[in-house]
């Protein structure tokens, strides 16, 4: 039962008709472990200990640096050089003395995954390498657990939740990581401030959901934010069973660049329709263009080094091919030269129907 004290905590979120006193203790009896207490973690954190999560475990190797103070909120100046797993439990712990904190400053690998995992309800994903991400996915497989998963990237965020009541995982929508000379250095790339307190707060609502039984959760969707138009997507995925057999953890190279996201033709004609700023580019060659597309400008692979300035960084960017390889490739070099608002189409064109 909840003491008068944390009732009153709580008020606010106890007299929502959603919630009630019984949803309330169930996130005083839930155990959520956030993985990485920067960016995304510590927003993540913040709303999770505020909103009355009774065990919160916090994997982060890493120490504060002054570069982290810009959007690593929980974090101050006098933290710098501390550990963020320590400094986190103690400022977390000011925020709610009612919770029970569990810290781990350790980095997450194949050898500690499940083992760190084991104990816990719903896993957090707030790293910033691919490496990390899909070994959180793999080990949610294994442990039958929901991954709760933010990606940051310049102005653009994405949220999901990863096999949730036996839903999609991560590999559903990205199969494998990109090779890791496929993305930019993550000091490169930058964020802004914001960002991540936006992805972070959104993936804390989407653990609240889950633990209270409320709203709809975004189990095979995928929330993709813009912050510079403040515009948002929905991307639709589902299951592939096969990704479901995973029985052994790997590590993997790291990067952090975001995936590479690929639509259906159908979801594709609505985009169109919805936008008309969307930019939609053949990129194979002439012959094959002329020979039959489905509209939109082409500009092929091999002359895209020289076509930078034909395509607008500000819209959204739809590209394809005949299977989607060619695609693919194209819009890595976009992202690595600049574009965040990147599509392709999903095995491209080969068993359509073209003019």
């Amino acid at each position: 039962m909840l003491s008068p004290q944390e009732q009153s905590r709580y008020n606010k979120q106890i007299i929502l008709p959603e919630i009630k006193l019984e949803g309330q203790e169930k996130l005083r009896s839930a155990k959520v472990l956030v993985i990485g207490a920067g960016g995304l973690g510590c927003p993540v954190l913040q709303y999770l200990a505020a909103a009355g999560v009774g065990t919160i475990g916090i994997v982060d190797g890493d120490n504060v640096e002054i570069s982290n103070l810009q959007r690593q909120v929980l974090y101050t100046a006098e933290d710098i050089g501390q550990s963020k797993a320590i400094v986190a439990e103690r400022k977390l712990k000011a925020l709610n003395p009612h919770i029970h904190i569990n810290t781990y400053a350790v980095f997450l690998d194949s050898k500690n995954a499940l083992e760190l995992m084991r104990e816990y309800d719903i896993i957090v994903d707030g790293s910033d390498n691919f490496a990390t991400r899909y070994l959180i996915n793999d080990a949610c497989i294994i442990l039958d657990k929901p991954m709760v998963s933010g990606a940051i990237y310049k102005f653009e965020g994405q949220v999901s939740v990863f096999n949730y009541n036996n839903g999609p995982t991560y590999r559903c929508i990205f199969p494998e990581p990109p090779n890791a000379d496929e993305s930019p250095n993550c000091a490169e790339i930058g964020v802004i401030a914001t960002l991540p307190g936006i992805i972070g707060a959104i993936q804390a609502s989407e653990v609240i959901k889950i633990i209270t039984g409320t709203g709809e959760v975004l189990s095979g969707r995928l929330l993709v934010i813009d912050t510079l138009t403040m515009s948002t997507r929905i991307f639709h995925f589902k299951l592939n069973e096969a990704n479901k057999l995973i029985r052994q953890l790997q590590d993997t190279d790291q990067n952090c660049e975001l995936p590479i996201i690929s639509i259906q033709y159908e979801e594709l004609k609505q985009l169109l329709k919805e936008d008309a700023n969307v930019q939609l580019i053949d990129v194979r060659e002439r012959e094959e263009h002329e020979a039959g597309n489905i509209g939109g400008i082409n500009i092929p692979l091999s002359l895209l080094a020289s076509s930078y300035h034909l395509i607008d960084p500000n819209n959204m960017v739809v590209v394809y091919c005949s299977s989607g390889v060619r695609s693919s490739q194209y819009a890595k070099l976009l992202l690595q030269n600049g574009f965040i608002k990147v599509l392709t189409l999903k095995n491209g064109i080969k068993y359509l129907e073209v003019n």
